[in-house]
């Protein structure tokens, strides 16, 4: 696998070599027995996992992400220098990997012991985004004037605010009404995407999908295609930059992918939580109402309107994992009409890995779709 220049994989906090903070692949590639199984454990697939073993790859490299976002640290950072180049450097030992081995514990003795077990104590929790725990108070920061974090938005109901079926009102008619998303039953897309995987370089992609909730991407990678599909059921990733070939998405990141389907034809979006709830906040001084929805045994998802135009300009979900919740924000922008429909042209997902912009040039509604775009992906090819 090519990594790119020093200097840009350093300069992506999150990307996945960066988010390697403990582990290196074994052989570059898992072995028979992991091969065999949908879902092998991290253990399985990374050599020297000594405490977080137990969980699917996709999780392990979430927890990575939590680690770096904790820390503002990278791969080189936690890593040799060498891990640049290759899979196999990131097994070496350094003092950084061991200390987050023994903070780890540390922090997992804490939640057993004053939280029965539940993960109320992150590594977020102390460091901040610094390498060093604070110990001072800050003044300047508790004198400052508050800056609300939409995210972090507490859902109360507004006061003589508009109720959760307004807020679905309004939405459905700035996309265009339900007859007209009603009518339309496929599309298929072309645009562009720059993240981390593409090293800041912006590549062609491609959006292929099917009511009531089937998607499936395409990006045109130097190295070979990165594809992301959802079939209704099962996720996977297939990308010569992923820890394996062919990765299931599971837990946090198989319900994401679900999501992204269902608001591909967003007509299906109130049906597919339980309860809602509605609040209000500001997005960049804009006005925007809240609604969460919640499943059961499932953490919440946030879905913010704009309160003037009532389209949708973020997502805020969450993941589970055994180091603690690591979120994912989508910003929705560039609406523009096809068949009727408002769709967005433009959305910038940001999570703990990374940022990715996709931006659509065109696109084709009631597309005539081949089934097996929604099929399980082949495995990418080895990157040389």
């Amino acid at each position: 696998m090519k990594f790119g220049s020093r200097r840009l994989t350093c300069s992506v906090m999150g990307s996945l070599v960066a988010s390697l903070l403990l582990v290196g692949l074994a052989n570059g590639q898992a072995g028979p027995a992991a091969q065999a199984q949908t879902q092998p454990m991290a253990e399985q697939v990374f050599k020297k996992v000594d405490i977080l073993r137990g969980i699917p790859v996709d999780e392990f490299m979430d927890t990575m992400g939590m680690f770096s976002a904790a820390l503002s640290l990278n791969c080189i950072d936690c890593h040799v220098p060498e891990s640049v180049g290759g899979w196999e450097k990131f097994a070496d030992e350094t003092p950084l990997k061991v200390t987050t081995r023994r903070m780890l514990n540390m922090v997992n003795e804490i939640n057993k012991t004053n939280f029965k077990g539940v993960r109320a104590v992150t590594c977020y929790t102390c460091h901040r985004g610094d390498l060093h725990p604070k110990i001072l108070p800050n003044l300047a920061a508790q004198y400052a004037t508050p800056v609300e974090d939409p995210n972090e938005v507490v859902i109360a109901n507004i006061p003589g605010g508009p109720t959760v079926d307004q807020v679905f009102d309004q939405y459905t008619r700035a996309l265009g009404g339900a007859q007209r998303l009603a009518a339309l039953t496929s599309y298929s897309g072309k645009g562009t995407y720059i993240g981390f995987e593409t090293e800041q370089t912006v590549v062609p992609m491609e959006i292929y999908a099917k009511a009531p909730a089937q998607r499936a991407m395409v990006v045109k990678m130097s190295v070979g295609d990165n594809v992301r599909v959802w079939d209704g059921r099962t996720a996977w990733v297939a990308g010569s930059d992923k820890p394996l070939p062919l990765m299931s998405l599971t837990g946090g990141n198989l319900e994401g992918a679900k999501l992204d389907g269902i608001l591909m034809f967003p007509a299906g979006l109130k049906a597919a939580f339980a309860t809602w709830r509605v609040t209000a906040t500001g997005i960049d001084d804009k006005e925007v109402r809240v609604l969460q929805g919640t499943n059961p045994r499932q953490p919440p998802v946030n879905f913010y309107f704009d309160a003037s135009t009532g389209l949708l300009v973020r997502v805020l979900r969450l993941v589970d994992t055994a180091v603690g919740r690591v979120p994912t924000q989508v910003d929705y922008s560039d609406y523009r009409d096809v068949a009727g429909v408002k769709m967005p042209f433009k959305w910038i997902v940001t999570w703990t890995n990374g940022q990715s912009t996709s931006q659509l040039t065109e696109v084709q509604p009631n597309a005539n779709i081949d089934a097996a775009r929604f099929g399980r992906p082949a495995p990418a090819p080895k990157a040389k």
